[in-house]
């Protein structure tokens, strides 16, 4: 390295002196550290320093330097440079070549570029000094810093800002609301470039900020929120420390008072009026009243309560968690007619109540109310609004069994009308009497089928009929004996074959629909037909049952497989009631525990018809049964013919031949005048749907219907076949079923009406046809119909 190390004392020892002469020298400002000249030379050290290795330094650079030329930082300098070129500067690490340049032959060293020491504070470099020709070093590689020198370039900031606080109105003086802070990016070790100082712009005189801690405190007490509840602070933070020249910042803090119960409720005013319907329903709200407080919040929430009144329990009152309204609630009915007006005296309290303001007064206040009610009409008022009536089951039609009455409570006393809502009474068992309200039967009652009848009342005013009051009549039937005990079920009586005398076979009950007050007691015993016979007997267990019993063994199913036993039941009615009651017996063969295998009659099957034969009868019968029903049915549905069968053939089937028609010479098919002419009418008695025997036609009088020329186009069509249908309706002759009935009716809407020489023989047509019989033969005929004047034609 082209150090000498044995000379490293000596080097020690003679630095103070050479420090003292200026061998030495450091440049301050830049950094560089260089040999001085001297002009004696000591020739120990001429002797022992041929070579020296260079010694770094710490390099400064200006931050923010905004000069034209590139800023110098300092030099490097070797001692093996002896000045002759031959020694080349070489620079690397941070920023090298893009930041920093050295000049390779002088080991001068510039920064090309604006340096900020917020963004970086230091760069790390490496020098290295190496022969020019071979490249190789001549000094080993070293490293050294060259530090960015801060500069005041940088405001204080409030990260945290704007700030949002708040503090209980009337806090007393220096009440701590919030802490600022402003942050400097500047050096905070060298210089006063950081150091904050904080001071408040806008907020005074209500409020201080700690020069060095950024607190900001109260600077008046007793400050109201409902005088004024917000302020917005300014507050500046100024670096060097608030000298002429510092950098400052500000920020805006809105500190809100919040609230405390400090005011109590007051009402506006001292006297509160309403008025309110009679009719008003019970829980209604009567009034809304409502005690002002400046709080907000919990503090304003209130109770109210009703202090004295002149009606105690006709009203509550109670407080609307939303408004804060004390809501005026009626518990009872109100009537104008007992009273009409009402006085309460209301009181309002705070519900949170802060003891540290109990200096201020008391948190209450009260207020008059008065109510005043207001007539309505209202509807009937039953003087019971239930009636219990009682009538008996066997009371007549028309029996009084009660009354109901009713008053109209409005000071007019209108007269009522009653009537019973047929919906509670739909068999109608009940009348009222409108007038008296007397209410009888209408009907047999029977309490069996209805022992309570619930019928709902009206009252109606007679001025104003939809004023209704409704009462309730409950009419209860009261029972009498019109009712026979009878069987509780129908018994099925088992005798076994092997029973012995004095066994009981059975024990039967009763029931009876009556309901007697002191309850049943029924008596049985057999009917006298059979109450001496020598099968069975019957003994009454004075208990509403009896029990049958055998007289004798030796029943045998093959002589009497059922016996039929007459029981007389009688009730302990006034009067009493019987009835007699059959009691079934089958004789059964037992077991040896009594227990039924088989009952009834024996089946004699030597005597008896086998089960094949019975079958085969069941068939001949089932088949003549179906003989019959098929010759009924076929009978029925034959009908005999009204017509020939050829005239239904000629209306009803199409018929195809060659032949042609007669044209106009055949005249004997159809009446072709008649369907021509829709103002002549047939003979009722000649039959529509034949063929007429000789052509006949008539003609309507005058005033029988009007004609179909003068009827309009949509109406005529109809008027015509309505015409014919009601011919055919009275026609004596015409089949009594439907047929088909045909009409050439081609209407009347022409301007040139009919066309056909058909309709000209029964018009007044002045017209001379005489001309037809210069024709020749094929107009013979028409010159026969219509060129004679003289009527001698075939239809004269």
């Amino acid at each position: 390295k082209h150090r000498v190390r044995t000379v490293a004392l000596a080097l020690l020892a003679i630095l103070p002196p050479l420090w003292e002469r200026g061998c030495w020298g450091l440049i301050h400002g830049t950094g560089d550290l260089e040999k001085s000249p001297r002009s004696d030379p000591d020739p120990w050290e001429v002797l022992h320093r041929q070579k020296r290795s260079w010694v770094w330094n710490q390099f400064f650079v200006l931050e923010e330097y905004t000069g034209n030329e590139p800023l110098y930082v300092g030099k490097l300098h070797s001692d093996v440079d002896k000045g002759d070129g031959k020694v080349k500067y070489v620079l690397s690490g941070e920023g090298a070549t893009s930041i920093f340049t050295i000049d390779e032959n002088t080991g001068d060293i510039h920064a090309t570029k604006r340096l900020d020491r917020e963004a970086q504070a230091y760069y790390t470099l490496q020098a290295q000094a190496v022969d020019r020709i071979t490249n190789l070093p001549v000094e080993p590689r070293s490293e050294f810093v060259v530090k960015v020198q801060d500069i005041n370039d940088n405001e204080p900031k409030f990260i945290d800002g704007p700030y949002l606080a708040g503090v209980p109105e009337m806090s007393p003086l220096g009440t701590m609301v919030v802490q600022v802070a402003a942050t400097d990016a500047d050096d905070p070790t060298y210089g006063n470039s950081a150091r904050v100082v904080y001071s408040i712009i806008h907020g005074q005189p209500y409020f201080s900020v700690e020069p060095k801690t950024g607190v900001i405190r109260t600077a008046l007490s007793n400050m109201d929120r409902e005088t004024r509840d917000q302020y917005v602070l300014v507050i500046q933070a100024k670096d060097m420390v608030g000298q002429m020249g510092g950098l400052s910042g500000t920020t805006s803090v809105t500190v809100t008072l919040t609230d405390v119960n400090d005011n109590p409720p007051r009402f506006t005013h001292s006297n509160y009026q309403y008025t309110v319907l009679e009719s008003l329903p019970v829980q209604s709200v009567v009034a809304r009243i409502k005690a002002a407080d400046a709080d907000i919040g919990s503090n304003a929430e209130m109770d109210y309560r009703i202090m004295d009144g002149d009606a105690p329990g006709q009203f509550n009152i109670t407080t609307d968690e939303n408004t804060q309204e004390g809501m005026i609630i009626l518990l009872k009915p109100l009537d104008f007619e007992t009273k009409s007006s009402f006085s309460l005296r209301i009181e309002a309290t705070n519900r949170n109540i802060d003891s540290n303001f109990l200096s201020l007064g008391s948190f209450s206040d009260t207020t008059s109310v008065k109510v005043t009610v207001e007539d309505v009409n209202e509807p009937p008022v039953f003087s019971k609004a239930l009636s219990e009536l009682v009538v008996s089951e066997d009371a007549k039609v028309g029996t009084s069994i009660g009354r109901v009455s009713a008053h109209d409570p409005d000071t007019s006393n209108n007269a009522i009308r009653f009537s019973i809502d047929r919906n509670t009474d739909l068999e109608r068992f009940f009348n009222v009497d409108a007038l008296s309200g007397v209410i009888s039967t209408a009907k047999p009652l029977d309490r069996e089928a209805n022992s309570v009848h619930n019928l709902t009342i009206f009252a109606i005013e007679s001025q104003d009929p939809t004023q209704i009051g409704r009462g309730v009549a409950l009419v209860t039937v009261q029972d009498i004996n019109d009712n026979a005990p009878v069987f509780a079920i129908d018994y099925e009586t088992l005798l076994c074959e092997n029973a012995m005398p004095g066994q009981v076979i059975q024990t039967i009950s009763a029931v009876d629909k009556d309901e007697p007050l002191r309850g049943h007691r029924f008596y049985f015993a057999l009917a006298a037909p059979v109450a001496g016979n020598p099968n069975f007997t019957l003994r009454d267990n004075k208990d509403n049952t009896a029990s049958i019993l055998t007289k004798r063994d030796g029943f045998r199913r093959r002589q009497q497989p059922v016996y039929r036993l007459p029981v007389l039941i009688v009730d302990s009615g006034s009067p009493a009631l019987s009835s007699t009651n059959t009691l079934l017996v089958r004789v059964c063969d037992c077991d040896s525990d009594g227990v039924a295998l088989s009952c009834g009659a024996v089946a004699y099957t030597a005597t008896g018809l086998s089960t094949g034969a019975l079958l085969a009868i069941l068939g001949c019968i089932i088949t003549l049964l179906v003989m019959v029903l098929l010759i009924v049915t076929m009978r029925r549905r034959r009908k005999e013919p009204l017509i020939l069968e050829e005239e239904r053939d000629i209306r009803e089937n199409i018929v195809r031949y060659d032949d042609e028609g007669g044209g106009e010479e055949d005249t004997e098919a159809f009446d072709m005048v008649t369907l021509r002419n829709l103002n002549v009418i047939r003979d009722p008695s000649v039959r529509r749907d034949v063929t007429p025997d000789t052509p006949t036609f008539f003609h309507y009088p005058s005033a029988s219907r009007p004609p179909y020329k003068s009827l309009p186009d949509n109406v005529v069509f109809r008027e015509f076949i309505w015409d014919r249908l009601k011919d055919a309706d009275v026609d004596p002759s015409a089949p009594p079923y439907d047929s088909l009935q045909t009409y050439a009716f081609e209407g009347s809407g022409s301007v040139a009406e009919s066309l056909s020489s058909l309709e000209s023989l029964s018009t007044d047509s002045d017209q001379n046809y005489d001309y037809l019989s210069n024709w020749g033969p094929r107009f013979k005929k028409l010159a026969d119909l219509y060129g004679n004047s003289d009527g001698t034609g075939v239809f004269s």
